[in-house]
C-alpha cells in the first residue's frame, strides 16, 4: 500500500521498521520537530526521523496539521492510508478524510480501556493482568474510533513501563502489518467501542510519582514499576530525593515511612499495609545502586522516617 506514516518515539519506529520490511510504499513520514536533549541540550531527531532518513524516506516535521498548504501536500500524495503511532499531534478531520482507507492508529491498550496518553503506565498502576494493542480507525474523538484488530498479552509481575513498552512496540509492529494485509483483502471488519467500558489514561506527571507511604506495599510496588524509567518513583530522606527502581513486597509492619531494616538484602520501609523491600535506588545526581552498594556509602539506621 501507499502510506503516510506519522509517529515520533521508539514505539512508533518499531512499526515503521515493520512496514518498510513488509514492502509498503512509505511516501512520507511525519514526525515531531527535533527537540533539545541531553546535558548539552543539543537538538536531537526523533527515533522515527532517524529511521526514516536511514531508509531514504521523505520526512516532514510540521508544528501542526491545520494549515491548508500542508493538507494540500498530504492530499497530493494519494495515500491509501495514514498510519499513526504516538505522533504527538492532533489530526484534524480534514486530514483524517484524506487517505482512501482513512487513518489507522496503533494504540497500546485493549480499547476501550485506557484511552489517552499513558496507557502502559496506567495498566501497570491499576494492576491489570493483561494489556495489548488495538489497531483503530481514527475519528475526531480521543481514541474513540472503531476497532479493527486487537491483540493481547499478559502483564508479568516484574514488568516495568519500559519492558512492557518494548513488548507492545513489537506487538504493535506485527499487528499493523497484519491489519493492512487484511484491509487490502477486504476482511477487516470494524467493531464499535463500548463507551460505557472506557477508561482514561491521563498523562503521567512528576508529582504523582512521589511515594505516599500510607498506600499499601502492593500499590507502591506497582507504582515503582509503572514509573520506571520515567519519571521515576521517588521519596525524601532527610530532605534528599531518592529514586526507587526495584522493590518487592514484604510482610513486615510498622509506621508508614519508617525504615524497619537495612542490610545487604535490601532496605525495608513500612507502608500503610505491609512493607517494601528496596533492592535498587538512586541519590539525586548519582547512579543507580543496589541496596548493598548504597548502604556502603550512606548507612541507614532502622527507625529513620522517610517521606
Amino acid at each position: 500500500m501507499r502510506l503516510i506514516f506519522a509517529g515520533t518515539p521508539e514505539f512508533a519506529a518499531a512499526a515503521l521498521k515493520a512496514l518498510i520490511a513488509a514492502g509498503h510504499d512509505i511516501a512520507l513520514v511525519l514526525t515531531q520537530p527535533d527537540r533539545p536533549a541531553g546535558r548539552g541540550m543539543q537538538l536531537k531527531p526523533s527515533a522515527v526521523k532517524t529511521l526514516a532518513l536511514q531508509h531514504g524516506l521523505a520526512v516532514a516535521q510540521p508544528l501542526g496539521l491545520k494549515d491548508a498548504a500542508i493538507q494540500a501536500a498530504l492530499r497530493e500524495i494519494g495515500a491509501d492510508s495514514m498510519i499513526v503511532a504516538a505522533y504527538g499531534l492532533i489530526l484534524p478531520q480534514a486530514v483524517l478524510d484524506i487517505p482512501r482507507l482513512g487513518c489507522l492508529n496503533i494504540h497500546a491498550s485493549l480499547l476501550p480501556r485506557w484511552r489517552g496518553a499513558a496507557p502502559i503506565h496506567r495498566a501497570i498502576l491499576a494492576g491489570d493482568a493483561e494489556t495489548g494493542i488495538t489497531i483503530m480507525q481514527m475519528d475526531a474523538g480521543l481514541d474513540t474510533g472503531a476497532m479493527l484488530l486487537r491483540q493481547s498479552l499478559p502483564i508479568s509481575a516484574d514488568d516495568t513501563a519500559q519492558t512492557l513498552h518494548d513488548k507492545l512496540a513489537a506487538l504493535g509492529a506485527t499487528s499493523i502489518v497484519e491489519a493492512l494485509d487484511a484491509l487490502a483483502q477486504g476482511r477487516l471488519p470494524a467493531l464499535a467501542q463500548d463507551a460505557a467500558q472506557a477508561t482514561y489514561a491521563a498523562k503521567i506527571s512528576k508529582e504523582e510519582a512521589r511515594i505516599d507511604w500510607q498506600k499499601s506495599a502492593a500499590e507502591l510496588a506497582r507504582a515503582i514499576r509503572a514509573y520506571n524509567p520515567a519519571p521515576g518513583a521517588f521519596c525524601l530522606r532527610a530532605g534528599e530525593t531518592l529514586k526507587l527502581w526495584a522493590t518487592q513486597t514484604s510482610g513486615e509492619h510498622g509506621t508508614p515511612g519508617t525504615v524497619l531494616a537495612a542490610d545487604k538484602d535490601g532496605i525495608v520501609v513500612a507502608c500503610g499495609s505491609g512493607a517494601l523491600r528496596i533492592h535498587e535506588l538512586q541519590r539525586a545526581g548519582g547512579k543507580r545502586l543496589s541496596a548493598a552498594q548504597f548502604l556502603a556509602g550512606a548507612p541507614i539506621a532502622p527507625g529513620e522516617l522517610w517521606s
